[in-house]
């Protein structure tokens, strides 16, 4: 049995309470998280996990044995950081979670780059809508765009964009070119839906608006915004192509340019990984300040 690889797998099974989860999260089969635990108790001739049909109860036993666990595997990790902090070589394994669209676009050819730079990195990234929790997911780094919520994570910003209305020209040549924000309430607004609803923000003012198309999906609205079925509200990463081509025409309403960052957030820890810290400079660097989906849009310049 290797024990740390145990230790590993049983804090992991507790802290998230469940066997399939824990796999998951250490791209492990069920089975091997199972037989590690069972190694595990063997080893220290006790039983740390009681096992009913319905979850998972930690023993008196087994809480005792997780909080000293938790503790010899942060140190571990902490005097690793210590020792890549002064390495040149980036190597180990990486798990990073983006958005979509902003993901395929911008995050996943910077990473390839990362790798190629450094080619003893293992990265899994995966691209969702859906808000992780980094630490019962196991995630290294997350990129985030807009504001963030209070939380025990790092917050580094490390590009920005801002949120523009636009419309293809035969919306605004059917339906006229609203000029406040009142007005644009009044439109067939396209609304991308959220956990917080589909309003759409403007600095601390929410609009309602209301249109035929609602989704969870920046590229669906985009496409339906080219078609002329209405008015977007979409981040200039999403729609720069669109505006430069002139599928899309940006709405020139004062009220209406909000600035949004894009930030990485990880785990506050003690020492940050080398591994994170390099590719947190990496993507700053390769984004840049402008970045180029707000060079080519030809609009003002960003608020800082």
């Amino acid at each position: 049995m290797n024990l740390l690889d145990a230790m590993t797998a049983y804090v992991r099974v507790a802290e998230l309470g469940s066997y399939t989860r824990a796999a998951e999260t250490l791209d492990l089969s069920r089975t091997r998280i199972s037989r590690l635990i069972m190694e595990l108790e063997s080893h220290l001739g006790v039983r740390l996990l009681q096992r009913t049909t319905r979850r998972l109860h930690l023993t008196e036993a087994g809480e005792s044995y997780l909080a000293r666990a938790q503790g010899i595997l942060q140190s571990l990790e902490e005097a690793e950081a210590e020792l890549g902090a002064g390495s040149t070589e980036v190597c180990g394994r990486l798990r990073v979670n983006g958005p979509m669209s902003f993901g395929m676009r911008f995050l996943s050819p910077v990473i390839t780059r990362f790798m190629l730079e450094h080619p003893a990195l293992e990265v899994r990234l995966d691209l969702n809508d859906r808000r992780v929790d980094l630490l019962e997911e196991g995630y290294d780094l997350a990129i985030r765009i807009g504001s963030l919520p209070d939380s025990s994570l790092v917050v580094r910003r490390l590009a920005r964009c801002r949120m523009v209305p636009c419309a293809s020209p035969d919306y605004l040549a059917r339906f006229g070119e609203p000029r406040t924000l009142a007005e644009l309430a009044e439109h067939r607004c396209l609304r991308y839906r959220t956990a917080r609803g589909s309003d759409w923000q403007f600095g601390s003012e929410r609009l309602a608006v209301h249109g035929p198309l609602e989704s969870n999906n920046g590229d669906v609205l985009t496409q339906a915004a080219e078609a002329g079925l209405g008015i977007a509200h979409q981040p200039s990463f999403l729609i720069h192509e669109s505006i430069r081509s002139g599928r899309l025409v940006p709405l020139l309403i004062e009220e209406a340019s909000v600035t949004i960052g894009i930030h990485g957030v990880y785990p506050a820890r003690r020492h940050l990984p080398a591994k994170v810290e390099r590719l947190l400079d990496f993507l700053a660097e390769a984004w840049g300040d402008p970045p180029e989906w707000e060079r080519e849009m030809g609009l003002s310049p960003l608020a800082q």
